[in-house]
């Protein structure tokens, strides 16, 4: 689906790239940054203790521009999801949030398509989008996964599908995301965009997962987190599933969001109390729970496979 500019939006973003010794591909995402339709940006750094010559990229590229457009800063040196979420504390009053990894690519159209979503969309808060997964040269692989929604509480608490490399936040889930972030910096929730889906829609926030590719997506030995669109990678976070890792992901989760539970709508408040009562159930009466919840993942054999996992008491929270 091509995209079709409708009219200049007007809005101020600020771009938050998470730099972790990423000078190999930089260059190319600066440059693509530059390259952006809609110019009304600001980009600020978060290096994370790099040991290469990224920072001094960055610093020679903020000389292009004039002072304060381009900025480096020091992350928490807690891994990337910290890096991410340490950013909600960036932006000012009536910028948008714009979060960028260090290898892709955005193609030129990226900011501007998300800001007309999001201006189409006045209940949304958060946006993202599909990308095109490429080898580590750049050459196009494949699309990422397209899903049919609806893009709800019910599904965040138990899938990720906003890719956070995608990800804008409006100003006003930002006012109420970064009240929210210390809690889920603390837990170390092993996703900041996964955590974000999860936070901005129980607040009562819409969710875009815009269909067309935004970027290309950089695939290397390097990358945190992989392509999920082929056998081997499904099979894998299958794996994860029942090896227990993924139970272990909810529940930081569900402690991040208690703590911030006055932030969330009524009815989110009460759907994650139960679902937090559930996991801490015998296999058979979890599933039962879940079912009543209405929780889902984005495909009928994804569904299966959590309520397979939750059977069998790998999603069982320990108690004592």
């Amino acid at each position: 689906m091509p995209w079709q500019k409708q009219g200049k939006v007007l809005a101020k973003v600020l771009i938050g790239l998470g730099l972790y010794n990423g000078a190999q591909h930089l260059a190319a995402q600066l440059d693509s940054i530059a390259a952006q339709d809609f110019m009304d940006w600001r980009l600020v750094v978060s290096d994370d203790g790099s040991a290469d010559a990224g920072p001094a990229m960055v610093e020679r590229f903020a000389a292009r521009y004039p002072a304060g457009t381009v900025r480096l800063t020091r992350g928490p040196a807690k891994g990337a999801s910290c890096n991410f979420l340490s950013m909600l504390a960036l932006p000012e009053a009536g910028e948008y949030l714009a979060l960028a990894d260090q290898d892709d690519v955005w193609k030129p159209e990226k900011l501007d398509r998300a800001l007309q979503c999001l201006e189409a969309r006045p209940d949304a808060g958060l946006y993202s989008a599909r990308t095109t997964i490429c080898d580590n040269d750049l050459n196009p692989l494949a699309p990422s996964r397209s899903f049919p929604g609806p893009f709800n509480f019910q599904n965040a608490l138990v899938q990720a599908v906003t890719a956070g490399n995608t990800c804008v936040l409006t100003p006003a889930a930002i006012r109420l995301a970064r009240q929210a972030a210390p809690a889920a910096m603390a837990q170390r929730v092993e996703s900041h965009d996964w955590w974000l889906y999860q936070f901005v829609s129980g607040a009562g926030m819409g969710i875009i997962r815009d269909d067309v590719e935004v970027l290309f997506y950089r695939q290397h030995d390097e990358n945190l987190k992989g392509r999920n669109d082929t056998l081997p990678a499904m099979r894998s976070r299958l794996g994860q599933l029942f090896a227990g890792s993924y139970g272990g992901w909810l529940h930081r989760n569900v402690d991040a969001l208690s703590a911030a539970s006055d932030l969330l709508l009524p009815e989110s408040q009460e759907t994650l109390a139960r679902f937090s009562r559930a996991l801490t159930k015998p296999g058979p009466l979890m599933a039962i729970d879940l079912a009543r919840l209405g929780l889902r993942r984005q495909t009928p054999m994804g569904t299966a496979a959590l309520y397979a996992a939750a059977i069998a008491g790998r999603l069982r929270r320990k108690e004592g």
